[in-house]
């Protein structure tokens, strides 16, 4: 027999096994140290890969970029009081994602809380409805078991009714805390025991999520022809692909659908909506969570525009009644909503892509180094060798959705889409390549970077992931440039209070901060030096930072929507603007 502090953890960390987890994240802590004895003894018989990192928010956020990656429960594990409260914004992103995050919190038991004791709060409930389902472990609670399967079971969601999601473990552990002598052996045993126990997987299987609504159907003789597009956003996945191109009908596809392949899709689909083509649409199919663009967000809205999405089942972020479109259970229904592509409809759109598309990438081309063009080398890269993309927040993203021309081999794309943050994208970055086992390429802003610049320190010893981080350097916040606050900036009453609200202007030295955290960089400040950069396999981790100039950002969109919609009016008569 163990302590029975080490029961518990032995007790909780086999649940999540069961559950299909492979990976843990730990933070370092007192209270928690049976979790971490445990955890260490998993790791060592290899039933557990267990990762150490110092801060809480960044555990939380690599465990966060491992669900994602591999779409099976991944936990974090942390010690009691403010420690509980760091993992909020991963807990709060991961609700919104539906990614099957575990948070396992240590906690003093009943009888210390409320007394003033040490590092003592009230952890319960701290998550609120951001978790699908929360239980206080506590000594002696002969329903601790049962309570315990039952919330691992939700991260799975609930039939048709709750959506995958985090969970949240409070675990009251009573000194003592740590092993004696005679517990080693114990511990030894059950970790072999527990690698050779059977597992129930989550439903699917590993994999990011994406939406599921049974096989794409065949267009029936006869169908209705439409003037339709399919939008497919966030965790759309391929299907939205493969109906665009059975039906005939343009795919309008962000970077982090995964659906962004084949020759429905043009990259720059959002300055086409501002286009005759954009006004002629008469239905829209949504597959996904649209994030991004502003022009698709009108579109959805068109009261002359019939809207349907499909929803097999609940999602996290949608609540019934609170948006237009009418709900459609699968792809059959679909298909009935929008017929195929009225004659010509597809081939009107796919001639003023590829001129759309060739127009930015000639524009791109020709000017220094820009957001656009720095994303479209990005994506290049990471079609080129395999490895995953992961997209920062902000302008970042949306340059790939601009630039990120499709084609056969499209990458996994990556994005904390759920909440649209800047936190935690390079440790979420790093849990990917933990998770996925493969090389990892994240695209973000300084802003971005320098937000989660401590999930570069790594523990001596700890798996290093094959990370290369490519930083958008444009010395503040250019995101604000392009909305309205932009305009508002270029007149003298506001020029100063946009630049430092927005703006947030800073001379922050990257170089210098990799080397303290004994990351290499690499500065690249032309396209060439960035294909260079790019070139090499991604090994171990590097930051390679892209200086560009944020004041530039204004004229470039406004170049570019008038490029585009030449070169549309040149190839498609009458889709002028």
């Amino acid at each position: 027999m163990t302590t029975p502090s080490l029961d518990t953890a032995r007790a909780v960390l086999a649940a999540l096994v069961a559950a299909g987890t492979r990976h843990l994240v730990v933070a370092p802590g007192s209270r928690s140290a049976p979790l971490a004895y445990a955890a260490a003894a998993a790791h060592a018989a290899g039933t557990l890969q267990v990762h150490v990192r110092v801060d809480e928010r960044s555990a939380a956020f690599t465990a966060l970029g491992i669900a994602r990656a591999t779409g099976l429960p991944a936990g974090v594990v942390t010690t009691s009081g403010t420690a509980v409260g760091n993992l909020l914004p991963a807990v709060m992103e991961a609700d919104h994602a539906e990614a099957p995050l575990v948070v396992v919190s240590a906690d003093r038991p009943p009888e210390l809380r409320g007394t003033g004791a040490n590092q003592t709060t009230r952890q319960p409930g701290i998550f609120g409805d951001h978790v699908r389902a929360a239980v206080d472990l506590v000594p002696g609670d002969d329903d601790g078991p049962a309570r315990l399967a039952a919330a691992v079971a939700a991260l799975t969601g609930s039939g048709g009714t709750v959506p995958a999601g985090p969970v949240h473990l409070n675990v009251a552990l009573r000194e003592p805390l740590h092993p004696g002598p005679e517990d080693g052996p114990v511990l030894a045993a059950w970790a072999r025991e527990l690698q050779t126990s059977p597992s129930r997987l989550p439903a699917g299987g590993p994999g990011p999520r994406r939406v599921a609504a049974g096989g794409v159907p065949e267009p029936a003789p006869g169908a209705e022809e439409a003037r339709a597009v399919v939008v497919a956003g966030d965790a759309a996945g391929p299907d939205a692909a493969r109906f665009a191109e059975a039906f005939g009908l343009p795919l309008l596809a962000e970077p982090s659908s995964n659906a962004r392949s084949g020759p429905n899709a043009p990259a720059a689909y959002r300055l086409l909506l501002g286009t005759a083509l954009g006004r002629e649409v008469e239905r829209v199919l949504l597959v996904g969570r649209p994030t991004l663009s502003r022009p698709v967000a009108a579109l959805l809205a068109r009261p002359d525009v019939a809207t349907a999405a499909v929803r097999p089942g609940p999602v996290a972020w949608y609540e019934p009644g609170r948006r237009r479109e009418r709900v459609l259970a699968d792809w059959a229904a679909a298909a009935a909503f929008t017929g195929r592509g009225a004659p010509g409809w597809l081939a009107a759109w796919q001639e003023a892509g590829a001129a759309a598309d060739a127009a930015v990438a000639r524009a791109l081309a020709t000017a220094p180094l820009t957001g656009p063009a720095v994303a479209a080398q990005v994506w290049e890269a990471c079609r080129r060798d395999g490895a995953v993309l992961v997209a920062g927040s902000s302008n970042p993203v949306r340059d790939l959705d601009l630039a990120a021309r499709p084609a056969a081999g499209s990458p996994l794309v990556l994005a904390n889409r759920g909440l649209a943050g800047i936190d935690g994208t390079v440790a979420t970055a790093a849990g990917a390549a933990l998770g996925a086992g493969r090389p990892v390429r994240a695209f973000l802003g300084d802003l971005t970077f320098l937000h989660d610049a401590s999930s570069l320190l790594l523990g001596t010893g700890e798996q290093e992931p094959d990370l290369q981080v490519v930083v958008l350097n444009d010395g503040g916040g250019g995101i604000f440039a392009t909305l309205e606050h932009g305009a508002l900036g270029e007149q003298d009453a506001y020029r100063q209070t946009v630049e430092r609200f927005f703006g947030t202007p800073h001379t922050a030295r990257l170089a210098e901060l990799c080397a303290g955290y004994g990351v290499p960089h690499r500065r690249a400040g032309t396209a060439a030096e960035l294909a260079a950069a790019l070139a090499g396999p991604v090994r171990g981790r590097s930051v390679v930072e892209v200086p560009v100039d944020r004041a530039a950002l204004r004229p470039l969109h406004a170049r570019l929507r008038a490029l585009v919609a030449g070169a549309v009016a040149e190839a498609v008569p009458g889709a002028e603007a």
